[in-house]
């Protein structure tokens, strides 16, 4: 049985470059802030010191998602979206239960081999 998300545009990697209520320091606070959003309804999401996991649906060229993980040991949760844009990047609406709303940009992960 193939993935419900196999024909959407937003399957893969993404590099988190910019949000719209936090810096790129805040955002590669831990590690380079990503998400991943895979063919099979998951997916994750980690920037600052939150890691999380994503429960996707999906449409050709964006998703939603309802999200769950941990912002510096505490549990968080919310939901978004995320919309593949004419240049090729991604907008995501990213929003905690309760709390703050954010809009982040990503790009396409880019991956360098060792020579």
């Amino acid at each position: 049985m193939s993935g419900a998300g196999s024909n959407c545009r937003l399957i893969g990697r993404w590099r988190i470059v910019a949000a719209d209520i936090w810096d790129r320091d805040y955002l590669d606070l831990v590690e380079p802030a990503v998400i991943t959003i895979t063919p099979d309804g998951s997916g994750e999401i980690a920037f600052g010191a939150m890691q999380a996991n994503l429960d996707i649906g999906y449409s050709g060229s964006s998703v939603s998602f309802t999200w769950y993980g941990f912002d510096e040991m505490d549990e968080v949760s919310g939901d978004g979206h995320a919309e593949l844009l004419d240049d090729g990047s991604v907008e995501i609406t990213f929003a905690y239960h309760n709390g703050d709303e954010a809009i982040l940009k990503a790009k396409p992960q880019t991956f360098s081999t060792a020579c």
